[in-house]
């Protein structure tokens, strides 16, 4: 039996959307399931969501990277999402995405990532549930991803226990805003819904081109988020702008990578 699948890069949080919403990105791993070839990594994160339906060591697995490590573009999400798809297909099963989340969740931890690679499109997740809300974004996304790395764990440890009331206040409109601009298409909400007082004001240490950026905003963009943990910069573009602001991105931070991207309309699945 020969599985091969693919599952997209994510962005989460979009800015206000914190712990909530996630992205799909144009950029894939993959994962080829062959026969067994000698005794494999039962310790990488994506065997052992394989084996969250399927015995590991009937197979051999060859992974391909394309997602940076460490740098709020979903890596583990997307690994976790290929094994779960990878798992399932070996063993017949037809878990739902919310059945998949449920099982992917101990490995990965982060709902928003996995949610998203699962699902594809633009989602929402809480209590263990998934809710596919848009094919696409208003926007095109634009990565600006620094050579640092940033571990998740530490990203999070760097938030405070408590906040003002009056950030609480204004990062819910803005995810109130959010929410109406995927739901319209709107991409003056979605301009006006990027900005957020939770995360990402205690995270632009280990990012601090996100102010940078927004400070700044290249013409034709609408505004930035931190992805995830960071310390990766989305910058939303007008789609018909996307090029220029790509090209001044890469002339403002030479020592990024800027990459251009969509958003995917489809989840972790076969190739």
């Amino acid at each position: 039996m020969r599985i091969h699948v693919r599952a997209p890069a994510t962005t989460a949080n979009l800015g206000p959307g914190f712990d909530v919403a996630g992205a799909a990105l144009e950029l894939w791993n993959e994962l080829e399931v062959d026969e067994p070839n000698g005794a494999g990594d039962v310790q990488h994160l994506g065997v052992q969501a394989v084996a969250k339906f399927a015995p590991p060591q009937e197979f051999s697995f060859s992974f391909t990277d394309r997602i940076p490590r460490e740098r709020g573009l979903g890596s583990s999400a997307a690994v976790v999402a290929l094994g779960l798809v990878a798992g399932a297909l070996a063993a017949g099963a037809e878990p739902t995405a919310d059945e998949l989340l449920a099982e992917g969740l101990p490995l990965e931890g982060h709902g928003d990532n996995l949610a998203a690679a699962l699902a594809g499109g633009v989602c929402l997740t809480w209590n263990g549930r998934i809710a596919r809300i848009a094919d696409d974004v208003p926007a095109a996304p634009v990565a600006v991803v620094p050579k640092t790395r940033v571990k998740t764990a530490d990203a999070r440890a760097a938030l405070p226990q408590t906040v003002q009331h009056a950030d609480a206040v204004f990062t819910a409109g803005r995810a109130a805003l959010l929410g109406a601009a995927l739901a319209r298409g709107d991409d003056s909400l979605f301009a006006a819904a990027a900005d957020d007082r939770l995360h990402e004001p205690y995270r632009a240490e280990h990012a601090p081109h996100l102010y940078a950026i927004r400070e700044a905003l290249p013409a034709g963009a609408l505004g930035a988020t931190l992805s995830g943990s960071g310390p990766t910069v989305i910058v939303w573009a007008r789609k018909e702008r996307v090029d220029d602001v790509a090209a001044e991105l890469a002339e403002r931070f030479p020592e990024h990578e800027v990459m251009p991207l969509s958003i995917a309309a489809s989840g972790a699945g076969p190739v």
